[in-house]
């Protein structure tokens, strides 16, 4: 593609699906990778660091922006307020090196969520029962908004929960607003300007 330098704001290489193992394959691959990020001025996120959904909403998220991903899960970064979509690594690839990303609009679907989760119901809770009553493609096409009072009572983690299993229901992506919770959560991280 003929690129000197990722073009993209920020560009991360996690190693969090694919640790040390018996042989020396994937410790290359690490080394490979690690080259690369260096090579085109990407972040490189080591094995060991954690899991790449909360490891990039703490360090990079920024509500308002775009994401583009190529694990499945990506939309968990819809919890900060970004629009986040997963896609597969060719695609990636070419959004790193400048190339617009297509694909076709979704449906924006809102979800109000009202009242408080009772004792021994967490925000998994709220997923599952979003799977129950439409399956794992009720939410192919579409962008499901969640919206409504009830958020006052779901954390940032709550919120990265949900987002991160609506890749379950099919959904293109999952956003939440970006509110006090999320200036609260990045405050704790040393980033509120973001």
């Amino acid at each position: 593609m003929g690129l000197d330098r990722a073009r993209t704001q920020v560009s991360v290489q996690y190693v969090d699906h694919n640790l040390i193992q018996e042989d020396y394959r994937n410790a290359d691959d690490h080394l490979f990778l690690k080259s690369a990020a260096q090579r085109f001025g990407l972040w490189y996120s080591r094995p060991g660091n954690g899991v790449s959904h909360p490891c990039h909403q703490e360090n990079f998220g920024k509500p308002g922006r775009t994401l583009l991903g190529s694990d499945s899960h990506t939309p968990a970064a819809g919890a900060i307020g970004m629009l986040a979509i997963g896609a597969g690594g060719l695609e990636v690839a070419l959004a790193i090196a400048g190339e617009p990303f297509f694909t076709r609009m979704p449906e924006i679907w809102g979800v109000k969520l009202t009242g408080r989760l009772p004792d021994w119901v967490s925000a998994k809770d709220v997923i599952l029962e979003m799977l129950r009553r439409h399956g794992v493609d009720g939410g192919v096409g579409r962008i499901i908004e969640y919206y409504g009072p009830g958020l006052d009572g779901l954390s940032a983690m709550d919120r990265h929960v949900i987002a991160n299993m609506g890749a379950e229901l099919g959904a293109t992506t999952t956003v939440f607003p970006s509110d006090q919770e999320f200036r609260r959560f990045l405050r704790a991280w040393g980033r509120e300007a973001d």
